[in-house]
Protein backbone atom coordinates (compact mmCIF):
# COMPACT_ATOMS: atom_id res chain seq x y z
CA UNK A 1 0.00 0.00 0.00
CA UNK A 2 1.82 3.42 -1.22
CA UNK A 3 -0.53 5.33 1.35
CA UNK A 4 -2.98 8.14 0.86
CA UNK A 5 -2.63 9.92 -2.19
CA UNK A 6 -5.64 12.64 -1.57
CA UNK A 7 -8.41 10.13 -3.44
CA UNK A 8 -11.48 9.91 -1.31
CA UNK A 9 -12.22 6.07 -2.57
CA UNK A 10 -9.03 5.47 -0.78
CA UNK A 11 -10.34 6.28 2.74
CA UNK A 12 -12.91 3.24 2.03
CA UNK A 13 -10.93 0.95 0.74
CA UNK A 14 -8.87 1.55 3.43
CA UNK A 15 -12.20 0.72 5.72
CA UNK A 16 -12.45 -2.63 3.54
CA UNK A 17 -9.16 -3.78 4.32
CA UNK A 18 -9.31 -3.43 7.76
CA UNK A 19 -11.92 -5.53 7.79
CA UNK A 20 -10.98 -8.21 5.58
CA UNK A 21 -7.93 -8.61 7.58
CA UNK A 22 -10.03 -8.46 10.96
CA UNK A 23 -12.41 -10.83 9.47
CA UNK A 24 -9.17 -13.53 8.74
CA UNK A 25 -7.89 -12.84 12.34
CA UNK A 26 -11.44 -13.74 13.83
CA UNK A 27 -11.10 -17.09 12.35
CA UNK A 28 -8.01 -17.31 14.17
CA UNK A 29 -9.14 -16.76 17.46
CA UNK A 30 -12.20 -18.55 17.11
CA UNK A 31 -9.99 -21.80 16.54
CA UNK A 32 -7.59 -21.02 19.71
CA UNK A 33 -10.71 -20.50 21.69
CA UNK A 34 -12.04 -24.03 19.96
CA UNK A 35 -9.34 -25.78 21.62
CA UNK A 36 -9.12 -24.38 24.75
CA UNK A 37 -6.68 -21.81 24.44
CA UNK A 38 -7.31 -18.10 26.04
CA UNK A 39 -6.82 -16.46 23.37
CA UNK A 40 -7.35 -11.73 22.68
CA UNK A 41 -7.25 -10.19 19.88
CA UNK A 42 -4.91 -6.96 20.33
CA UNK A 43 -5.21 -4.99 16.88
CA UNK A 44 -2.18 -3.64 15.61
CA UNK A 45 -3.97 -0.92 13.69
CA UNK A 46 -4.98 0.49 17.72
CA UNK A 47 -2.24 0.49 19.10
CA UNK A 48 0.50 1.44 16.29
CA UNK A 49 1.19 4.17 14.26
CA UNK A 50 3.90 3.54 11.36
CA UNK A 51 6.02 6.36 9.56
CA UNK A 52 7.05 5.30 5.95
CA UNK A 53 6.23 2.11 6.93
CA UNK A 54 8.32 1.27 10.09
CA UNK A 55 7.25 0.82 13.28
CA UNK A 56 7.07 4.25 14.98
CA UNK A 57 5.20 3.65 17.93
CA UNK A 58 3.72 0.99 19.72
CA UNK A 59 1.52 0.65 23.12
CA UNK A 60 2.87 -2.61 24.59
CA UNK A 61 0.65 -2.40 28.03
CA UNK A 62 -2.32 -4.76 26.37
CA UNK A 63 0.10 -7.42 25.34
CA UNK A 64 2.35 -7.53 28.34
CA UNK A 65 -0.89 -7.89 30.60
CA UNK A 66 -2.62 -10.12 28.75
CA UNK A 67 0.95 -12.06 28.67
CA UNK A 68 0.97 -11.76 32.53
CA UNK A 69 -2.92 -13.23 33.12
CA UNK A 70 -1.91 -16.18 30.94
CA UNK A 71 -3.99 -14.92 27.89
CA UNK A 72 -2.35 -15.18 24.29
CA UNK A 73 -2.35 -11.81 23.12
CA UNK A 74 -3.21 -12.24 19.14
CA UNK A 75 -1.78 -9.60 16.57
CA UNK A 76 -2.14 -9.78 12.78
CA UNK A 77 -0.60 -7.64 9.72
CA UNK A 78 -3.13 -5.03 9.28
CA UNK A 79 -3.59 -1.52 7.57
CA UNK A 80 -2.49 1.35 9.74
CA UNK A 81 -1.89 4.72 10.52
CA UNK A 82 1.40 6.38 9.01
CA UNK A 83 2.82 9.45 9.69
CA UNK A 84 4.50 10.22 6.54
CA UNK A 85 1.69 8.54 4.20
CA UNK A 86 -1.67 8.50 5.72
CA UNK A 87 -1.90 5.00 5.79
CA UNK A 88 -0.15 1.41 5.02
CA UNK A 89 0.24 -2.19 5.40
CA UNK A 90 2.08 -3.14 8.64
CA UNK A 91 3.13 -6.72 8.05
CA UNK A 92 2.72 -9.41 10.23
CA UNK A 93 6.62 -10.10 10.00
CA UNK A 94 7.58 -6.71 11.22
CA UNK A 95 5.01 -7.21 14.00
CA UNK A 96 6.43 -10.76 15.15
CA UNK A 97 10.39 -9.02 14.45
CA UNK A 98 9.53 -6.08 16.45
CA UNK A 99 7.56 -7.75 19.36
CA UNK A 100 10.52 -10.65 20.15
CA UNK A 101 12.94 -7.80 20.01
CA UNK A 102 10.35 -5.78 22.95
CA UNK A 103 9.76 -8.74 24.63
CA UNK A 104 13.22 -10.02 24.94
CA UNK A 105 12.44 -13.64 23.02
CA UNK A 106 14.41 -16.62 22.82
CA UNK A 107 13.32 -17.52 19.72
CA UNK A 108 10.76 -16.16 17.15
CA UNK A 109 8.89 -18.94 14.71
CA UNK A 110 7.59 -18.28 10.86
CA UNK A 111 5.09 -20.83 9.49
CA UNK A 112 5.56 -20.93 5.49
CA UNK A 113 4.00 -22.50 3.05
CA UNK A 114 7.46 -24.45 2.60
CA UNK A 115 9.79 -26.39 4.86
CA UNK A 116 12.22 -23.74 5.20
CA UNK A 117 15.03 -22.08 3.55
CA UNK A 118 16.20 -23.45 0.41
CA UNK A 119 19.22 -23.24 -1.99
CA UNK A 120 17.11 -22.53 -4.63
CA UNK A 121 13.06 -21.66 -4.43
CA UNK A 122 11.31 -25.01 -4.08
CA UNK A 123 8.43 -24.26 -6.36
CA UNK A 124 10.68 -24.08 -9.37
CA UNK A 125 12.87 -26.68 -8.36
CA UNK A 126 11.31 -28.94 -6.03
CA UNK A 127 14.73 -30.96 -5.25
CA UNK A 128 16.03 -28.20 -4.81
CA UNK A 129 18.02 -29.14 -0.87
CA UNK A 130 16.19 -28.06 2.55
CA UNK A 131 18.77 -25.51 4.75
CA UNK A 132 18.50 -26.99 8.45
CA UNK A 133 20.71 -24.55 9.76
CA UNK A 134 22.45 -20.92 8.72
CA UNK A 135 23.97 -18.22 10.40
CA UNK A 136 22.72 -14.91 9.85
CA UNK A 137 26.56 -14.08 8.21
CA UNK A 138 25.26 -16.44 5.79
CA UNK A 139 21.71 -15.85 5.50
CA UNK A 140 22.65 -11.99 4.43
CA UNK A 141 24.93 -13.36 1.79
CA UNK A 142 22.16 -15.83 0.47
CA UNK A 143 19.72 -12.64 0.68
CA UNK A 144 21.38 -11.27 -2.85
CA UNK A 145 20.34 -14.60 -4.47
CA UNK A 146 16.85 -14.50 -3.05
CA UNK A 147 14.24 -12.69 -5.98
CA UNK A 148 12.10 -10.21 -4.10
CA UNK A 149 8.20 -11.06 -5.09
CA UNK A 150 7.20 -10.13 -8.93
CA UNK A 151 3.65 -10.55 -8.20
CA UNK A 152 1.97 -8.00 -6.23
CA UNK A 153 2.89 -8.72 -2.36
CA UNK A 154 3.16 -5.94 0.30
CA UNK A 155 4.68 -8.40 2.96
CA UNK A 156 7.97 -9.15 0.66
CA UNK A 157 7.53 -12.56 0.45
CA UNK A 158 10.83 -14.40 1.22
CA UNK A 159 13.05 -11.54 0.62
CA UNK A 160 10.70 -9.36 3.41
CA UNK A 161 10.95 -12.54 6.17
CA UNK A 162 14.63 -12.46 5.65
CA UNK A 163 15.30 -8.47 5.99
CA UNK A 164 12.99 -8.61 9.24
CA UNK A 165 14.67 -11.70 10.76
CA UNK A 166 18.81 -10.50 10.23
CA UNK A 167 18.06 -7.78 12.84
CA UNK A 168 16.50 -9.89 14.87
CA UNK A 169 19.03 -12.79 14.59
CA UNK A 170 21.69 -9.99 15.18
CA UNK A 171 20.08 -9.35 18.59
CA UNK A 172 21.06 -12.85 19.87
CA UNK A 173 17.31 -13.98 19.22
CA UNK A 174 17.32 -17.41 17.38
CA UNK A 175 14.57 -17.78 14.58
CA UNK A 176 13.07 -20.85 13.13
CA UNK A 177 11.14 -20.93 9.82
CA UNK A 178 8.45 -23.87 9.27
CA UNK A 179 5.82 -25.25 7.00
CA UNK A 180 2.56 -23.67 8.66
CA UNK A 181 0.67 -26.17 6.04
CA UNK A 182 1.80 -29.27 7.56
CA UNK A 183 -0.21 -30.64 10.46
CA UNK A 184 1.18 -29.95 14.14
CA UNK A 185 4.50 -28.28 12.89
CA UNK A 186 3.97 -25.20 14.14
CA UNK A 187 2.62 -26.77 17.25
CA UNK A 188 5.97 -29.06 17.92
CA UNK A 189 8.31 -25.75 16.98
CA UNK A 190 6.54 -23.95 19.72
CA UNK A 191 6.67 -26.66 22.08
CA UNK A 192 10.60 -27.31 21.40
CA UNK A 193 10.50 -30.34 19.78
CA UNK A 194 12.35 -31.41 16.61
CA UNK A 195 10.48 -30.15 13.74
CA UNK A 196 11.43 -29.79 9.77
CA UNK A 197 12.62 -26.57 8.94
CA UNK A 198 15.41 -24.12 8.81
CA UNK A 199 16.82 -22.67 12.19
CA UNK A 200 18.93 -19.04 11.44
CA UNK A 201 21.25 -18.11 14.41
CA UNK A 202 23.85 -15.45 15.03
CA UNK A 203 26.63 -17.66 14.65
Amino acid sequence: MDGYKNDPSQVLGYSETRQAMVALNKLVVDALIRHNIPSVTVSPSSCTVTKSGRIHAMMMEPVTKLLQIGSMPILYGDAVLDLDVGFTILSGDQLAAYLATRLHASKIILGIDEDGLHTKDPKKESSAPLITRITVEELKKMQRHIEKPKAIDVTGGMFGKIVELIPVVEAGISALIVNAAKPKRVYRALKGESVIGTLIERG
